[in-house]
């Protein structure tokens, strides 16, 4: 077999066979076919595309690339939930704990922040002392014996998608649906689940764009996870401005806390909601999705999803006092307020904007390298809908390095769409694919 027939045949637009697409795999992670041959194949599939059953055998053979994690021996549907990342997106934090205390078991992997869009491990951490790395056997200890974990991807789980990944961001083959879903994909069934959630977001703060992208995608991926044996269902959510009022790190966790105890944002505890009523209809646990949200509404009120986050934080070892206390997070000590220029409603609030403001304050990241300052971030104070004049508060930066205040607020004044009408607001859950 030689990958110069590979890349002609998905060239001309034939369909390649599970042993094609294996060999690739195997030959180009070992780096037995060089990254001029391994990039014609991408264009090739980011110009023709992939089948279902092609996009399947991709994502297998990628999951096969390096370890894999068996949950088999832990009794019950072991659930999973992936966002595709979104402005002041930190449903992950609640979902886990509030789906674990109605009677779920959650293992979760997650990554970190880059550009605009946060990233959970990055948010965990501001947790003084929380450890993101844990070994396969404390994993797989913590779903059995406490129902959930959220730790970072080991270094040999599908080496196949980073090496793949980092050609494809530098090939313009990014934006490939059946790429994307088999990257994504990958991950999720290599972290051994039974069942996972996806949320695909659209809107201005999300990677894509429109609803019917979104659609398309969630569609691909859901294909991918029910015909390898995962109960897959996605929910498709507007992004379009920032969940919540809280971007940045130490921030959103402590909004997380706030919707834990059944307070908080109301579009936010609504998403989770939601979404964890789905979550516990593909874990069997209840298949009413109503009923599902009466279970979480309760573990919300009772107590019982804050002490789980406090139980995962200590497991981890995070301390669980500043959980207990939200005032002992430490945050960035020089504030600055952004003030209206203008009279009207908040008419638009661009999610992209209002994530580069925060990246600007040091709360995100240009590059992988950089350090985080984990109390910087955003408190917004009015989102669309609101009626605001001039000089009214619409925003508070956080930062430890006051310099970067005036390019932070340039991007959160170009956030801000004011108007003399008053928006529709749209439902945040589009549509759910099961």
């Amino acid at each position: 077999m030689r990958v110069y027939d590979i890349i002609s045949k998905k060239r001309d637009k034939k369909e390649l066979s599970k042993e094609e697409i294996e060999f690739f795999i195997e030959k180009y992670t070992n780096g037995e076919i060089p990254d001029y041959q391994a990039s014609a194949l991408l264009m090739a599939i980011y110009l023709n595309g992939f089948t279902k059953e092609e996009t399947a055998n991709l994502t297998m053979a990628m999951v096969n690339s390096g370890d894999v994690v068996d949950l088999s021996m832990i009794d019950g549907i072991k659930l999973d939930k992936h966002s595709t990342g979104g402005v002041g997106d930190k449903t992950s934090l609640i979902l886990v704990p509030m789906v674990c205390a109605a009677g779920g078991k959650v293992a979760k992997l997650s990554g970190r922040g880059l550009g605009h869009t946060g990233g959970t491990l990055d948010k965990l951490e501001s947790i003084p002392g929380f450890n993101i790395s844990v070994d396969e056997d404390k994993f797989k200890d913590m779903v059995k014996n406490a129902g959930l974990v959220i730790a970072g991807q080991t270094q040999n789980l599908v080496p196949a998608d980073k090496k793949i990944y980092a050609l494809r961001d530098v090939t313009a083959t990014v934006d490939s649906i059946p790429l994307i879903a088999a990257s994504i994909m990958s991950k999720k069934i290599a972290s051994g689940s039974d069942a996972i959630l996806l949320d695909v977001k659209y809107g201005e703060g999300a990677f894509m764009k429109t609803a019917e992208d979104a659609k398309e995608l969630a569609t691909a991926m859901v294909n991918i996870g029910n015909s390898l044996g995962r109960k897959t269902s996605a929910a498709i959510t507007l992004n379009g401005e920032p969940l919540g009022y809280a971007i940045g790190n130490a921030l959103e966790l402590k909004e997380v806390i706030e919707v834990l105890k059944g307070e908080g944002p109301e579009d936010l505890r609504e998403l989770c909601l939601q979404l964890g009523a789905q979550m516990l209809k593909i874990g069997d646990i209840e298949p009413d999705v109503k009923k599902g949200r009466e279970k979480l509404e309760t573990v919300l009120k009772d107590g019982s999803a804050l002490n789980k986050l406090k139980e995962l934080a200590t497991l981890q070892g995070g301390d669980q006092k500043v959980i207990e206390n939200p005032q002992l997070f430490e945050i960035s000590p020089l504030v600055h307020q952004v003030k209206a220029t203008k009279e009207g409603y908040i008419y638009d609030l661009n999610a992209e904007k209002v994530g580069i403001a925060s990246l600007l304050t040091g709360a995100g990241r240009h590059t992988k390298d950089d350090e985080l300052d984990y109390g910087a971030g955003i408190i917004l104070k009015k989102k669309m809908g609101d009626y605001v004049k001039v000089g009214d508060v619409l925003a508070t930066l956080y930062s430890s390095d006051e310099d970067k205040f005036e390019k932070a607020e340039e991007q959160l004044q170009e956030a801000y769409d004011i108007r003399n009408e008053k928006p529709v607001k749209s439902f945040i859950i589009h549509e759910i694919i099961e």
